[in-house]
Parts: structure tokens; C-alpha cells; sequence
């Protein structure tokens, strides 16, 4: 029998290899960042067309590459960072496997264009799916430039699995802001299309988290810093004040290299405990330093998960670091007991001496004498003449005395019982209040002479529960909610005829630019759904605006929770678009769990259900409402 077991060609196992390094265009812009870090650069510019299928363009000021290394760089399994297996175990660098530009290559046209500091010229380098077809002497600037255009070219099932450009550019943001946080001494820039994304001097950490998440993150943020033999921590985590509803910013770096651990992230929700609101998530933005030999960054393709040699020891005190914090400054509540903070000086009094008041006191001053009214004279009308002081420091204005038995006919009457007390220039008939109640009819008159004859109760406010002619039907409220909003959402949308409630003032709301520009994209389908804008700005947005089924108090977790939906699930046609943003609205907006509702609007919702298109599912496809009819009752006697 014939051998059957051959080698493979090297562009073959390039390509086998491209699949597990570049899954999207992000991969290839996470590659091209650390390989610029790595060389020390100072200055990075990210430059991509449509989402990185067309150009991923990376441009820095590092060391450059000779001749010799800028062709050998695109070999298989070729690196200056591994010399012997034992450095495997002792990295400080980014990119140490030399599989990232072979297995871009591969799948790509890249060019490449370099130049050492003490060279005259550099070198300019084509491939093409692994295949050189030009290397030439260049005049380029110090560093290097490289492009990659045409991803997936020849593996077209690959392209084919990309997401919309609105998805992937996300993608590549994410992957930009973590290499981002970690290097603030670089000046990085990213450019989209042709128009600036964003611009991020060299600075601080804090800094420049507030670059990149926006101007009102300063105020969020509460420092944690600890330094053990095991591990340094440094960073910031989020105030409870500021949780969100949807897991977005929190970031775990390990030697300046982002992670994702389950494991530490459990650490940070357990120091939070008891601080948290149902279903909300912390902000956290922590850098970890530990022995590069006591941890193992080779167990996945993305090098994003870490084996560590004592977790539970790091969790311990990771736990520690942040309720330390969070006690330090003032976070939580602090109960002390020997402390009267009505003893506490202001700050401003701390370093002034203090001096004894001076109290003046007339002590001849008797408001009981009955000569009172010969002390002390009497003030005419400004008009005729200028009132006179008193001989003392008291003043006495607008007060005639009187005697003490002209006082005591004050209380006259009192011990009866039927008299009423009557007020200044009004007669005692009647006291009139105003009522707290909103007498406002909540449904019209045809609508409420229906639900005259319909009987419906809510139990343990969650379900609501009416009667049938074969039996009982039991709504989830929620649920049910849902439905009829997200059919009412996207008939608005779809047609563009939503009632909108104006606002006294108008509601200003802070974002990330990133969250700016996805809302300033949805701003046509926002308007149809109700909303009204007055300006967007790179960090907040003004609501002049709401749809009538939302209140102020909630727009702002409305569109938290859009933006998260729709980073998550941004399609591609208009029309799944306002599925999803019907879907995320209506969610947001239904009656929650919980809710006490009035026998009318009981009423109003079951109604409201059964006149739906799709009455039985919500939204997310779960089940609105079960029936039970008369034999199962039956059946249970």
C-alpha cells in the first residue's frame, strides 16, 4: 500500500494557520498594533476602509526592520522574541509566535514598506496570498508602514462570514481602545473612511480613559492600588452610582496584555455585593503585574486567556484591593460610632483661630412690663416719618405692645368644641385642600363601559389572570407588555406617524463618542419611534422629545440598553434594523415584574394583548399567557 501522509505546501499551512489568528479585520489590527508596540514606537496611526475588508493600513515611528528581517518577517514561525522554549515562560512582548503577517499574508495583499534610523533607504516588500511578488529599495520615513488590503481574497466562505461594516468596525474599536488603554505614553490615532475616530495624546491612565469613554468619566472613577509579592494592582473601578445595565467597560490587563477571566471578574462583582442594583454591572478598569513565569499566556490562538498559577490567592486579593477602595473613598456606608460629624470644622475654618462670640443683650428688656408701651415708642408709617431706634442694641419694628390681659383674650373660645378657629380675612365655613389625586381618566368612556363587564386580577404582581368561557387565561405582564410595544414600536417606525411628548427642558445625556456616532446613525429611526433631538456633541446628546409610552426618568436606560442591543446585533437592512430597535425599546419600556397595576389598566393590557398581531409570543419568543380550561380544573378536585 502507498504512502498516504504528505507534507502540506507552505501557503496551504498559512492558511490553516490564518484561521486561527485572523478570525475578522479586528485580528489583523490587534497583529499590526503590538508589532508597532514592540517596536517602540511613539506615535501609531490605524487607518481602515468599510470595516477593514478593504484597507487596514498601520503606520509608526518604531525602530523599522533591515532588509534581511523585513523579508524574513513574513516567514512562518519567524520572531525575534523566542530564542529557546524556557522564553515561552519569561515574555515582556507582545507578539512572539511569528505566525501573525505569514497568516495574514496568506489570506491578503499586503505591502509593507520599512526603514531602520541609520539606513538611507528602506525596504518595500508585496505579497500575495504568500507570494512575493516584489522586494525593492524605498525612500520611506523612519518605522513602518503597512498595508493590508483585500482580506479574504481567495478564501471567500471566510469573507463571506464577516458581519456588517457596522459590526466589525465595533470590533475593531474594541480591539484599538484595549491596546490604547494600556500604552498611554503612545500617541495613537484611528481613522474610519477618511474621517477621525479618534485622537489619543500621550498621557496618564486616567486620562486616558477619559479620552476614550468620554468627559464624564472622570467623576466616575474610584482608584484602587495594591502592592503584594504576588501581584501589583493598579487602575480604576466604577462607582455604584454609575453601574450600567449591559456588561461593557471592564477590562482586566495582565502585563499590559488584555484578558478575559470569568474567574476575576467574579472577584469584582463579590467586592460590589450589596452595593449593585438587580441585573447591573460594574465598570472596572484594572491593570495586573505579575511574574511572567508565574503565568502561562500560550493556552489560545488570541493570547486573551492567561493560566495562572495561584487563582485563588490572586482572587482573594484582588477582592480585598477594590473593597478597599471602595471604603477608602467613601464609597460605602461607614458606621462609626465614636464620631460626631456635627463636630467636624468646614474646611475652609480649619486653619483660622477660633474666637469666642460676643452675645449684647439687653437685660432690661421686659415684653411683660406694662409700662412696655412707654419704653418703648411706637413706629409710624414710613410714609409720614423715618422709624426710630430703641435706646438698646434690640429694635423693635412694626410690633405694638400690649398688655398681658389683652393677650390672654387670644385664647378665648378654645375649650369649644364647635367653634372653629377662623382664619385671618376668611370665614370659617369650609377649608378647601388640594387634592393629590390625578382625577385625569386614564381610558375613554366606550373603553371603560367594555371593561365594566371583564374581571381580571393580578397575582404576586406578575400575571394577571381573567376568565374565558372554557376556563382561565393567565397573562405574564411583562411579557405581554412587551408585545404590545414592540408592535406599537415598530408600526411607528415603519411609518413614521409616532406622537412624541415635548419636554420642559431639555434632557442632556452623556455617551462615549463611539455611542455618540452609533445613536447619531439611528437618529432617522429614534425620530420615528418618538424622540426629538436637539444637538449631538462628541459626548453628550440634548432630548428635546420622548415617546408618549416613556418617562424622563427612564430614556436614559432606554438608550443604554439600545446601544448595547444593537452593538451586539446590528444588522444589515433597514428593516431588521427596526425589528431589533422595536425589540430593545419595547423591552426597555414594558411594566416590570413587581408592579402594582390599577383594575383598569389590568384591563386595558389584556385587551391590548389579545388585539396583537402575534398575542401568544413576546418579543424574544417566550410565551405571554397560558390557558386553563374547565376539565383541567376539574381534574384537580
Amino acid at each position: 500500500m502507498s504512502d498516504i501522509i504528505q507534507l502540506l505546501p507552505d501557503h496551504v499551512a498559512n492558511q490553516i494557520a490564518a484561521g486561527e489568528v485572523v478570525q475578522r479585520p479586528a485580528s489583523v489590527v490587534k497583529e499590526l498594533l503590538e508589532n508597532s508596540i514592540d517596536a517602540g514606537a511613539t506615535h501609531i496611526s490605524l487607518i481602515v476602509k468599510e470595516a477593514g475588508k478593504t484597507l487596514i493600513q498601520v503606520v509608526d515611528n518604531g525602530k523599522g526592520m533591515s532588509t534581511t528581517d523585513a523579508r524574513l518577517s513574513f516567514e512562518r514561525h519567524a520572531t525575534s522574541k523566542i530564542r529557546s522554549a524556557a522564553d515561552l515562560f519569561a515574555l515582556s512582548t507582545k507578539g512572539f509566535r511569528g505566525e501573525a503577517l505569514a497568516s495574514i499574508a496568506a489570506i491578503a495583499h499586503v505591502e509593507q514598506k520599512t526603514k531602520q534610523e541609520n539606513q538611507d533607504l528602506g525596504t518595500h516588500i508585496k505579497i500575495e496570498g504568500s507570494e512575493v511578488i516584489l522586494q525593492e529599495p524605498c525612500t520611506t520615513p523612519k518605522g513602518t508602514t503597512i498595508w493590508v488590503k483585500n482580506l479574504f481574497f481567495n478564501v471567500p466562505a471566510r469573507r463571506n462570514f464577516l458581519k456588517s461594516n457596522a459590526v466589525e468596525l465595533r470590533h475593531i474599536i474594541d480591539e484599538f481602545h484595549r491596546v490604547a488603554m494600556v500604552h498611554c505614553n503612545i500617541h495613537f490615532e484611528f481613522y474610519s473612511n477618511g474621517n477621525e475616530v479618534l485622537n489619543l495624546p500621550a498621557t496618564n491612565t486616567r486620562q486616558r480613559l477619559v479620552h476614550i469613554f468620554g468627559g464624564k468619566t472622570n467623576e466616575k472613577l474610584v482608584p484602587v492600588s495594591e502592592e503584594t509579592e504576588l501581584v501589583t494592582i493598579s487602575g480604576f473601578v466604577g462607582k455604584p452610582d454609575f453601574v450600567k445595565k449591559t456588561r461593557g467597560e471592564q477590562f482586566f490587563f495582565v502585563n499590559d496584555r488584555f484578558i478575559k477571566s470569568p474567574y476575576l471578574h467574579h472577584a469584582i462583582t463579590s467586592a460590589f455585593e450589596g452595593l449593585l442594583k438587580e441585573k447591573s454591572y460594574p465598570s472596572y478598569y484594572l491593570y495586573l503585574s505579575v511574574d511572567p513565569k508565574s503565568i502561562d499566556i500560550n493556552i489560545h490562538p488570541t493570547k486573551t486567556e492567561v493560566k495562572f498559577d495561584n487563582e485563588q490567592a490572586l482572587y482573594a486579593i484582588l477582592r480585598a484591593t477594590v473593597k478597599h477602595s471602595l471604603g477608602q473613598f467613601n464609597i460605602t456606608p461607614v458606621l462609626d460610632f465614636q464620631r460626631d460629624a456635627s463636630m467636624d470644622l468646614p474646611y475652609e475654618q480649619v486653619k483660622k483661630t477660633i474666637s469666642v462670640p460676643k452675645v449684647e443683650v439687653d437685660r432690661n428688656f421686659n415684653p411683660f412690663d406694662t409700662n412696655f408701651e412707654k419704653a418703648v415708642p411706637s413706629f409710624k408709617d414710613p410714609k409720614e416719618s423715618k422709624p426710630q431706634k430703641s435706646s438698646g442694641t434690640t429694635f423693635v419694628s412694626n410690633f405694638k405692645a400690649k398688655k398681658t390681659d389683652d393677650w390672654e383674650a387670644l385664647y378665648s373660645g378654645l375649650n369649644d368644641k364647635n367653634d372653629i378657629a377662623i382664619l385671618p380675612e376668611r370665614k370659617a365655613s369650609k377649608l378647601e385642600f388640594e387634592s393629590s389625586v390625578n382625577s385625569v381618566p386614564m381610558f375613554d368612556k366606550a373603553s371603560a363601559e367594555a371593561n365594566k363587564t371583564q374581571t381580571v386580577y393580578q397575582l404576586q404582581r406578575k400575571y394577571l389572570v381573567t376568565t374565558i368561557k372554557s376556563g382561565l387565561v393567565v397573562v405574564h405582564q411583562n411579557r405581554a407588555h412587551q408585545r404590545v410595544l414592540y408592535e406599537e414600536f415598530r408600526k411607528q417606525i415603519s411609518l413614521s406617524n409616532a406622537v412624541s411628548q415635548q419636554l420642559l427642558f431639555p434632557l442632556e445625556l452623556t455617551f462615549s463618542s463611539i455611542e455618540i456616532a452609533l445613536l447619531k446613525s439611528l437618529e432617522t429611526h429614534l425620530i420615528d419611534a418618538g424622540f426629538n433631538f436637539n444637538a449631538f456633541t462628541n459626548e453628550s446628546v440634548s432630548i428635546q422629545g420622548i415617546p408618549t409610552v416613556v418617562t424622563e426618568s427612564e430614556v436614559s436606560i432606554i438608550l443604554e440598553q439600545l446601544i448595547a442591543d444593537m452593538e451586539q446585533e446590528l444588522p444589515d437592512t433597514g428593516f431588521s434594523q427596526i425589528d431589533v430597535m422595536a425589540k430593545s425599546l419595547a423591552k426597555s419600556a414594558a411594566v416590570k415584574t413587581g408592579v402594582v397595576l390599577e383594575n383598569e389598566a389590568q384591563k386595558h393590557m389584556v385587551n391590548q394583548l389579545f388585539a396583537c398581531e402575534e398575542p401568544s409570543r413576546a418579543p424574544n419568543g417566550k410565551t405571554t399567557f397560558i390557558t386553563l380550561g374547565v376539565d383541567e380544573l376539574d381534574k384537580k378536585f
